[in-house]
């Protein structure tokens, strides 16, 4: 009977699903991004088997790039990993090698047997990637952060500005209907001045 797992239910729900527009997203898993074609972001969560809003924290997005979707779309649901790391990385993190053994027979084996053995020495640890990750971690959820804030900020100052440009424009008409006021009165005021001073005059 085949094992199953909340991967396999997950490809199996959203194969179901192939009616719905299916979308790709990413998020980080140590030196990989990890892609999966999803109809919805809790599908996809489902898909990495994460309990936390990764989308929420700015740890994953939508990628609309047809070179980074082609593979998978091609597998709805199944998780693809492609390495985010240098090569040297990559070494830097692979276990330490296991010391060779080799094998003696005739005069060779009962000369070793006669002679004692050293102990051979513990095969170093594989280092971890626990502090690594946990700092790429960070650095996307202060990157996203920035990102968010700089993007708001920006829609502030686009808004900022059409303000200002209808403002001016008000003013520019109300202004300019003001002077003309001002100058249609004073000329109505000189005219009826010098009427004045004419017939005082007269009398």
């Amino acid at each position: 009977m085949p094992l199953t797992s909340p991967l396999n239910n997950t490809a199996v729900s959203i194969v179901m699903a192939r009616a719905q527009k299916l979308k790709v997203y990413r998020t980080v898993a140590g030196f990989n991004d990890a892609y999966v074609a999803a109809p919805s972001q809790k599908a996809a969560l489902e898909a990495w088997g994460s309990e936390r809003d990764l989308f929420a924290r700015g740890i994953a997005e939508l990628v609309t790039d047809p070179a980074l979707t082609a593979e998978p779309l091609a597998s709805p649901g199944v998780v693809v990993k492609l390495s985010r790391g240098t090569t040297a990385e990559q070494i830097k993190a692979m276990p330490a090698p296991e010391p060779r053994t080799t094998h003696r027979g005739g005069s060779d084996h009962t000369e070793a047997s006669e002679q004692p053995r050293k102990p051979k020495p513990a095969p170093k640890p594989k280092p971890s990637s626990a502090k690594l990750e946990a700092a790429e971690t960070a650095l996307e959820t202060v990157t996203a952060d920035y990102a968010g804030r700089m993007k708001a900020l920006a829609s502030r100052e686009a808004k900022l500005a059409r303000e200002r440009r209808n403002l001016e424009t008000r003013q520019h008409g109300e202004v300019g209907a003001a002077e003309a006021a001002v100058i249609g009165a004073r000329q109505a005021y000189d005219g009826a001045l010098r009427q004045w001073r004419k017939s005082k005059n007269n009398s």
